[in-house]
């Protein structure tokens, strides 16, 4: 088979989603499934779908229209702040966009009034993680001149955590988001449809023993896709870890010295992590490297350690004696390296096992798990 190469279980990502929507359904919140990380892959977008998710969201405007092209019609949010020059083709193909800046808001306004469409707006809100947000006490404010906009429809706020700042999401933070949408409706008049509290870091709070509040919806990428909680790392109990798995094939074995031979005056390489010069590990190289991936991002099969990666080149300590010219060699791959593996244009994407499995398990031995039930 072609390499490298990410194998897809779309089985799998369905069965997360419908573990995640049969989870939260029972806490009154809904899912909008995050397609970002899989650059808005038609078929993994779908299979989220078909798990039960009531929506898509998308980050860039070029995969949402990848979507579109599918034939994809269910509703689409863009979940980063719209750019100025590209409002016109925001407001055809997304049903509605998360907005910070009154000029975009103004300027996707013009846009549906020349579309002759009415486009949805929610507000996101700064609650901690310091990355895109309006300050809550100009929130109201803000609420008073988008409902005054003629082409656009003020649909509801959010928040956003544990992305920029790693800070995680709170009970007394959700209680907060809670009372800034009450307030914002008694400003301004109109329900608010959507309070989104977060992602997928969210999870552990949306399952706790406090009331959830106003939040009737969460952005979930991640547990989705990976079956792990962000902030942890630990696996979601029912939930598939290895929906992804990154094939990379050997291109060399070899006895050299697992150990730097010369100094060298690349700084960047003290950070090249060196496995033991024993006779029972060899180095072995892979057809795959930063160009393609996050090579800190990524884990193997036991026996295996990461000596270091170049921009195509991976390098292994490997205690694997079948290993040889032309193997290939499975990895798991956290967010950051899905997220760059699915982007790269050199891994092919093969798509398989689209029917439902019952049963999760781990990838590779056993594991922490978070248990949200």
């Amino acid at each position: 088979m072609s390499n490298p190469r990410i194998e897809v279980d779309l089985s799998k990502i369905r069965s997360n989603t419908q573990t995640v929507v049969g989870l939260l359904k029972a806490r009154g919140i809904g899912v909008t499934a995050v397609t970002k990380a899989v650059c808005g892959h038609p078929a993994i977008a779908r299979a989220m779908l078909d798990g039960g998710a009531a929506g898509l969201a998308e980050a860039r405007l070029s995969n949402v229209k990848r979507l579109r092209q599918a034939g994809i019609t269910g509703p689409v949010t863009l979940i980063r702040t719209p750019m100025l020059s590209q409002v016109d083709d925001v407001v055809q193909v997304c049903e509605a966009s998360y907005n910070t800046e009154i000029a975009v808001i103004a300027a996707l306004a013009a846009a549906a009034l020349r579309q002759n469409a009415v486009h949805g707006i929610i507000l996101m809100v700064e609650m901690g993680d310091l990355r895109e947000g309006i300050m809550p006490q100009d929130l109201g404010g803000m609420a008073l001149q988008v409902v005054d906009m003629p082409g656009v429809a003020l649909k509801g706020i959010g928040a956003n955590f544990a992305c920029l700042s790693g800070l995680a999401p709170t009970a007394e933070k959700m209680r907060a988001l809670s009372v800034l949408a009450n307030d914002v409706e008694g400003q301004c008049g109109p329900f608010l449809q959507t309070v989104s509290g977060g992602n997928s870091a969210n999870l552990p709070w949306a399952f706790g023993a406090r009331a959830t509040g106003r939040i009737n919806d969460l952005r979930i990428g991640e547990a989705i896709l990976l079956g792990v909680d962000p902030i942890t790392g630990d696996q979601i109990g029912g939930m598939f870890r290895d929906a992804f798995t990154l094939f990379a094939e050997v291109i060399e074995t070899d006895s050299k010295s697992v150990r730097p031979l010369v100094n060298c005056a690349d700084h960047t390489l003290a950070r090249i992590q060196l496995v033991p010069d024993t006779s029972e590990t060899k180095r072995i190289i892979l057809a795959i490297g930063h160009q393609d991936t996050d090579a800190a991002g990524l884990s193997m099969p036991p026996g295996n350690t990461l000596i270091g990666a170049t921009s195509d080149h991976l390098v292994i300590g490997t205690k694997d004696a079948a290993l040889c010219v032309g193997s290939e060699m499975p990895f798991n791959m956290n967010y950051g390296a899905l997220m760059r593996a699915m982007a790269a244009p050199e891994i092919q994407i093969n798509l398989r096992n689209d029917r439902p499995l019952p049963i999760a398990r781990d990838a590779y031995g056993p594991s922490k798990h978070l248990t949200l039930v």
